[in-house]
């Protein structure tokens, strides 16, 4: 016995008893053991699934806890109408073909005033203040003629949510069907007017009919209703040009940008506003698809908006003009006025400069040239690079650079030496020489005579008497004894200090000189060394020295040369001046 909405409880509790009379409390093992192999056989597929009492299959993957109708519903076997929605409960929507009916009932008109009609026009359906006809001077109530048809008596429809927002309900499409055949007539007369045309201007050589025939389907070929094309719909009766569908071949816009907070797609009207790639892209230029709201502020757009407005300010001042009902007079008014607004504003600069002076500034070139002010964007992050915006560009000597010949790796003046420049992969001192690579740098060094310590001194030692007898002839000349002194003492304090200098120079350069003998002992006794080197590790590695493996080297000339070009120099070089 089914439960419905007017059961008393006394019938609800009497099904309940019925129900635990009929159906034991408690299953035996067996009986639980056999319905559990039989759910089983129903989820594999070996049992046939269960049916409810509307001879519909149940699913046997349905959770218990939907399946099982409760108690006081009061099935008697396996079900899911409980699940359903009830018919009782459940609210009737209206269909998609109920809508509201427009206009009049012309088929039903009345002959005479009926009682309770309305007293102007004799419709029957709305009253004398409600009627929207012109107020007659004599009623139909008085007269009797000209009774207007009933209104047609509108059904209450039930609309769901979504039949509220539907934009095409109630929508005949016979209405749109005659702008069609209008629009097909009109290209109908065109078509018969360019062949009339065509066959009055047409060549004499043509030869047949064969050929004007042949014309006409060329000229028939050019419209859009004779072939396919991109977006045309086609139906049997009628061929309509759509406009909004897009190419196949083009990206669809909802595909353009897949961020979901990007720009909003309708995708009723096939319309993106915005551009979805705006953040993106700087220049819309560049963009492919810059959204339908930008095609409303191109092209006559603002033209057309200014022209408004000067309407508008015209009418407020006692003009009559319109944009719309006068578009000629309204352009001829505003080009008269934007050329008188542009001759006083000239009239008034020139007076005003004839009685103030100071046109020489006005001829002056732009602030953006004067100040080399540019648009160009850069953006640099924090280490100096560019992250945005194209580099400077690098002005560049008139002079060819990085020219490397006869076989140079380096140019010419990469190597100085003695007060003369040079090839740096070969340290040739000739311009045009050839390069000959390792073998010229030894051969450079091998023809370098070694320095000699005791030569250098007595240089010093000659430039510091010729000082000493300079002073003298000076203090001689006219000065005191006492200045003479004071010279003489100068002179001893420089004297210490070259020397001091020249003998660092000396020790660095018999340092090098070791170092190069040591070297050119040969590759074999570097070997032993590094033979015994590799036996004390293998011997004994706790008394080994901290990184005694390493193999320690002599910087060449070349590392010295470069670390004295690169190094930081924190002294005053004017100091010993």
């Amino acid at each position: 016995m089914a439960a419905t909405p007017s059961t008393t409880v006394s019938e609800i509790l009497k099904s309940k008893s019925q129900f635990e009379e009929d159906e034991p409390k408690k299953k035996s093992r067996e009986e639980w053991r056999k319905a559990k192999e039989l759910e089983e056989a129903r989820k594999a597929g070996t049992a046939p699934a269960a049916v409810d009492e509307e001879g519909r299959d149940i699913n046997p993957h349905i959770p218990q806890y939907i399946s099982s109708a409760p108690w006081y519903y009061g099935t008697k076997g396996p079900t899911l109408k409980h699940q359903r929605p009830q018919e009782d409960k459940e609210k009737q929507f209206s269909r998609l073909d109920e809508w509201y009916k427009r206009g009049v009932d012309k088929s039903h008109v009345a002959t005479k005033f009926r009682k309770g009609a309305c007293e102007n026009c004799g419709a029957l359906t709305h009253k004398r203040r409600d009627c929207m006809e012109r107020p007659r001077k004599i009623g139909a109530k008085y007269t009797g003629l000209a009774i207007a048809p009933d209104e047609f008596s509108q059904p209450n429809l039930a609309v769901d949510y979504d039949g509220k927002r539907d934009r095409w309900n109630g929508y005949d499409p016979a209405e749109h069907k005659t702008i069609v055949e209008e629009f097909q007539k009109v290209e109908e007369a065109k078509r018969k007017l360019k062949a009339e045309k065509l066959k009055a201007d047409g060549d004499e050589d043509k030869e047949g009919e064969g050929d004007d025939a042949d014309d006409d389907e060329e000229d028939e070929d050019k419209y859009a209703d004779d072939f396919d094309m991109p977006g045309t719909k086609v139906d049997s009766k009628q061929r309509i040009t759509v406009r909004n569908l897009r190419i196949r071949e083009d990206t669809a816009k909802y595909l353009r940008n897949l961020d979901p907070n990007s720009a909003y797609y309708d995708p009723k009207t096939r319309s993106m506003r915005d551009n979805p790639n705006e953040k993106e892209q700087e220049e819309v230029d560049e963009d492919e698809f810059v959204g339908e709201n930008a095609v409303r502020f191109s092209g006559d757009t603002r033209g057309h908006a200014k022209a408004q407005i000067f309407a508008w300010d015209a009418h407020n001042r006692g003009v009559d003009v319109h944009l719309l009902a006068e578009p000629t007079k309204l352009e001829l008014l505003q080009k008269e006025y934007e050329s008188k607004k542009e001759s006083f504003k000239s009239e008034a600069q020139s007076s005003i400069l004839a009685r103030y002076g100071g046109e020489e500034h006005l001829k002056a070139p732009p602030k953006s040239l004067l100040l080399a002010q540019t648009e160009t964007y850069i953006e640099y992050s924090r280490s100096g690079r560019i992250v945005k915006g194209q580099e400077k560009q690098v002005i560049r000597s008139r002079y060819e650079e990085d020219q490397l010949i006869n076989n140079h790796t380096s140019v010419w003046g990469s190597y100085w030496k003695d007060g003369t420049w040079g090839f740096k992969c070969c340290h040739s001192f000739i311009k045009n020489s050839y390069c000959v690579g390792e073998s010229g740098r030894k051969s450079s060094e091998a023809m370098m005579p070694p320095p000699n310590p005791v030569a250098e001194v007595s240089k010093v030692e000659e430039l510091v008497e010729k000082k000493r007898k300079h002073s003298a002839e000076e203090s001689s000349s006219g000065s005191s004894s006492s200045s003479s002194a004071e010279d003489d003492g100068i002179d001893e304090e420089e004297k210490k200090k070259l020397e001091m200098k020249i003998r660092k120079k000396l020790k660095k350069k018999q340092k090098k000189l070791q170092r190069k003998a040591k070297k050119q002992k040969g590759a074999d006794a570097k070997n032993e060394e590094t033979d015994e080197k590799s036996e004390d590790f293998e011997l004994d590695e706790r008394k080994r020295k901290y990184n005694s493996m390493y193999d320690v080297k002599a910087p060449t000339e070349e590392e010295m040369e470069s670390y004295y070009k690169n190094r930081k120099q924190f002294d005053d070089p004017m100091q010993h001046l």
